[in-house]
């Protein structure tokens, strides 16, 4: 049975995103006094006590909004009702009981969902006072809270667990499995062990402002799941979506926009990239996203640099195709072909990721691109054989010796022995006589072979060198 949801809602600067944290015991969502802070539906996987649900913070809802962005926020929010399993419905004591409160009360009735009234922010005597008007709501289920000094949300919380199915016995943790274990060379032989597989995929889609994120994540769930505005910094919070597809689930991470560190304002800004970056950090493969109008510019090859750093997989998303100039004169494969040179050109530290050429306006090659991504991924998941390995590094040390080192007196590196020792990324660890004396151009010798034998042909590698 899939998780049940439990949605968030309430007037705008109530401190839903503060008890959206508060209950995963973390910094999930931004937190800010401007109001609307939040705008897409911000999903997260929570667990009290032995129930596991899936936890919604929503925009703020208004009678009257203003602007485009303002009522796809509202649509965000009104969909949130809908899936939702149980509602915790926020109001702020003060600024005591508003029409929007009853407006918002009568709404909530319409849905015949079990609906929990918190009071935010009664952190004293007086406001625990002030908040006895909310009674006149009528709402059986009304608790006193403040999700910023943590009061009243663990009695808040027993009682929305209590609306939904009994949770599940829990299953047994699957066991480690050895390096080797039924494949070629059998176990190997220090009793390196992996832990189990990922059940999940986790995509991250990254990359400037206005490219086309937001559209993509829309185009991959045929759904508006992520607000599309032509304002740049629409989305702000890094949104997780689980969808199965194939047999496999697939966690899409929409993330807002990156610039450059001088153009990135204080603030709201500051931290929208702070959680982009850490989607980064969180993500298995980085899709990231370009305009097919102005290619591959130096913020992207920034962005790319940051995956390289963290040794996430890569994918690059030239996005808009549709949109690309076309030249009549030249042959139909051309444009495809500049494109391609364009990309490797500006990311020529990473000349093995994949390229993939999308529309999300009309869904164009998105199927291919989710292809892709689960290629990469099982490439990534790949584990050699020790004997394998072995073979390798003899052949690798016969047809190429390491030179001769200057200012070690004259020092050679010797390599004993190599391992796999972690997958995503696939670790390889190299045992020598002295890691100073691995010079870059040898080391990318190594992962080039390495490459080639094994059909590592689109994955980061990690090299790790180190002394008995």
């Amino acid at each position: 049975m899939p998780n049940p949801i439990i949605a968030i809602v309430g007037r705008p600067n109530a401190g839903k995103s503060s008890l959206f944290n508060r209950i995963l015991g973390q910094r999930h969502a931004i937190v800010s006094d401007v109001a609307g802070t939040t705008r897409d539906r911000l999903m997260a996987e929570a667990q009290w006590e032995a129930y596991k649900f899936i936890l919604v913070d929503t925009g703020g809802l208004e009678p009257d909004p203003q602007g485009p962005i303002q009522q796809k926020v509202q649509e965000q929010a009104r969909m949130a009702m809908d899936d939702a399993d149980v509602i915790i419905f926020l109001t702020d004591v003060t600024e005591g009981l508003t029409p929007i409160d009853l407006e918002v009360a009568a709404r909530l009735r319409r849905t015949h969902k079990p609906v929990i009234l918190a009071v935010n922010k009664v952190d004293n005597p007086g406001r625990e006072l002030s908040a006895a008007e909310f009674y006149q709501l009528g709402m059986a289920d009304t608790f006193m809270i403040s999700a910023f000094h943590n009061l009243g949300v663990a009695d808040l919380m027993d009682k929305v667990v209590s609306y939904l199915p009994p949770p599940p016995e829990p299953e047994p943790e699957p066991a480690a499995f050895e390096i080797g274990a039924g494949t070629e060379g059998g176990a190997e032989p220090e009793g390196i062990a992996f832990p189990p597989p990922p059940k999940e995929l986790k995509l991250a889609i990254v990359g400037r402002t206005n490219v086309g994120k937001s559209m993509l994540v829309n185009a991959i769930l045929g759904e508006e799941r992520c607000i599309v505005s032509d304002v740049a910094g629409t989305t702000r919070d890094a949104l997780d979506t689980p969808i199965q597809y194939q047999g496999h689930t697939i966690v899409l991470i929409d993330t807002a926009g990156i610039r450059r560190p001088g153009r990135v304002e204080l603030g709201i800004e500051k931290y929208s990239v702070i959680r982009s970056v850490n989607a980064l950090a969180r993500c298995d493969i980085a899709l990231l996203v370009t305009d097919a109008t102005e290619l591959a510019t130096a913020q992207d090859a920034h962005i790319a640099g940051l995956a390289w750093d963290m040794v996430r997989g890569l994918i690059v998303v030239v996005n808009k195709w549709d949109l690309a100039p076309k030249d009549e004169s030249l042959p139909a494969a051309y444009p495809l072909e500049h494109a391609l040179a364009r990309v490797r050109s500006r990311l020529h530290f990473m000349s093995y990721v994949p390229v993939c050429f999308t529309s999300a306006l009309t869904g164009q090659g998105v199927d291919s691109l989710l292809q892709t991504a689960l290629a990469l991924w099982q490439e990534r998941m790949r584990r050699v054989p020790y004997r394998a390995l072995q073979r390798l590094l003899v052949d690798a040390l016969s047809d190429h010796p390491p030179p001769m080192v200057k200012g070690h007196h004259g020092q050679r590196l010797r390599v004993d022995m190599l391992r796999q020792v972690d997958v995503n990324p696939p670790t390889f660890l190299f045992t020598v006589n002295n890691p100073h004396l691995v010079h870059f151009s040898y080391e990318r010798y190594l992962e080039n072979r390495l490459r080639e034998t094994f059909g590592f042909n689109h994955s980061h590698l990690r090299l790790v060198f180190k002394t008995k």
